[in-house]
């Protein structure tokens, strides 16, 4: 470690190390270990060890359609319970085939990490097929109000040049689609031509500020812009694309392109009228009042199975959802869905013993220019993790050193492949590894290591020769 610090020029003082067998942490190695850093993408840990344990493996999030009773149409007497089918008045619903809705239909998100415009098209499908909906007269109220506030994106300063990019969506508890758009972009040599998929009526992608350029395809976004929405005089937005594309070249790539509430409304109308409905009144943000009836109810999967998606990929929205979720489910009324996520995780490591000296929460995803913790405080999350009741889940959804996820290609060839068990960190001058290390003799070690300096992406062979060092002795 020492030799590659030297060859990195990276001085020990950057380096933060907790390294031991997980049934004897008074041993092992520390460095630096009770110094407050930024734990980049390794964050994720704790939101899923504390999500596992609060929240539950099968807990799920949910997206509902529901209707409020009609106070002039009172429900039939012999209308039943069950909220999977409507009779009699239920909602001001009749019993035709063709029945027509005076109220609002609510759209309500409840932090459902696999809401698509497949599972919308199914759930309005449903509406339309199983309780004979067609004529919404009175419009769609679109619910986000699980999180507070309900439309976390606004106001925020983007945190990098490339705001449209995935990873820097901030979700909200309906998170259509992920608020993105799958962009297919090819070119000529003469021009570059562009398509949106799912296909939003009234949506025009204008390429003529795109121009051309000699790089490889797989420098596509080196002269990328952050593109920019017009209005439209026909109505539907315009989202001009910028900077230059290379000759001869294809792309897809899923962008944040078109206001995330705009994007709903325009899948839903159109969602709406293919399967023969009408929609009477507006598409507006709104709560849902409590007297309201869920028809129609679609579930992600269980949170084990979402968080594999997560840890692998590092998906920073996904885990910005859980960890809102962590939130929402003990907020008070009107506290801020984040402040109630850092209640609950703070109360998890104080549960387990561990302190929060120096802690510093803002998303959970370690997308973060303020987030801070210490190897210490990491180390020891991993360790209670281990010994709680979800520590094979949690150990399972880890990457794989040298197979899978963020580590696919890292430690072949090492003691550590296909054994060690950890996630990456990267941030502009901050890099990081965390998670469990099986020595030679079986015995699993938890390891973490943090580098923040300008010369971190060169520190890397650094954290490799502890991991390796672990593996083979």
């Amino acid at each position: 470690m020492d030799a590659a610090l030297r060859t990195a020029e990276v001085p020990h003082s950057a380096l933060s190390v907790v390294a031991f067998p997980i049934d004897a942490p008074q041993r092992g190695l520390r460095l630096n270990a009770d110094r407050p850093m930024p734990p980049a993408s390794t964050m994720k840990l704790v939101t899923a060890a504390v999500a596992l344990d609060r929240l539950g493996p099968n807990s799920r999030g949910k997206t509902e359609l529901l209707v409020a009773p009609d106070p002039d149409s009172p429900a039939s007497p012999d209308s039943p319970e069950s909220p999977d089918r409507v009779s009699g008045r239920i909602g001001g619903i009749g019993t035709s085939v063709e029945a027509r809705l005076s109220g609002p239909l609510y759209l309500k998100g409840g932090a459902d990490l696999d809401l698509d415009s497949a599972a919308l098209w199914q759930m309005l499908r449903e509406l339309r097929e199983r309780h004979g909906v067609r004529d919404l007269d009175g419009g769609i109220v679109v619910d986000r109000s699980l999180f507070q506030p309900a439309r976390p994106d606004l106001g925020l300063d983007p945190f990098d040049e490339q705001p449209e990019f995935p990873y820097n969506v901030v979700p909200d508890a309906l998170n259509l689609d992920g608020s993105l758009l799958e962009l297919t972009l090819w070119s000529d040599d003469r021009s570059v031509q562009a398509r949106a998929f799912p296909a939003i009526d009234g949506l025009e992608i204008d390429t003529r500020e795109l121009g051309l350029n000699d790089s490889s395809c797989a420098d596509w976004d080196r002269d990328w812009r952050t593109p920019r929405q017009t209005p439209r005089a026909e109505g539907g937005p315009r989202v001009v694309l910028q900077g230059s594309f290379p000759r001869g070249c294809q792309v897809r790539q899923r962008l944040q392109l078109v206001d995330r509430q705009q994007l709903t409304a325009q899948s839903l109308r159109q969602l709406w009228t293919r399967l023969g409905g009408t929609i009477g009144g507006e598409i507006r943000e709104g709560r849902t009042p409590p007297t309201a009836r869920t028809l129609v109810q679609h579930q992600d999967r269980p949170l084990a199975e979402a968080l594999r998606q997560v840890l692998k990929r590092s998906d920073n929205p996904g885990s910005r959802l859980i960890f809102d979720r962590l939130g929402a489910a003990v907020a008070t009324e009107g506290e801020s869905t984040r402040a109630a996520a850092e209640r609950q995780v703070r109360g998890w490591l104080t549960a387990q013993g561990l302190s929060t000296d120096g802690l510093v929460l803002e998303n959970g995803s370690g997308l973060s220019r303020t987030e801070r913790m210490t190897a210490t405080q990491l180390s020891g999350v991993l360790a209670a993790a281990q010994r709680g009741a979800h520590g094979p889940e949690l150990l399972a959804l880890l990457p794989v050193a040298g197979v899978d996820g963020t580590l696919s290609r890292r430690f072949k060839g090492t003691a550590a492949q296909g054994r060690a068990r950890m996630k990456t960190g990267t941030l502009r001058d901050v890099v990081a590894l965390a998670g469990y290390v099986p020595d030679a003799s079986g015995r699993l070690w938890v390891v973490v290591a943090m580098v923040q300096d300008d010369q971190a992406s060169r520190a890397r062979p650094a954290i490799d020769a502890l991991v390796d060092w672990v593996a083979a002795h």
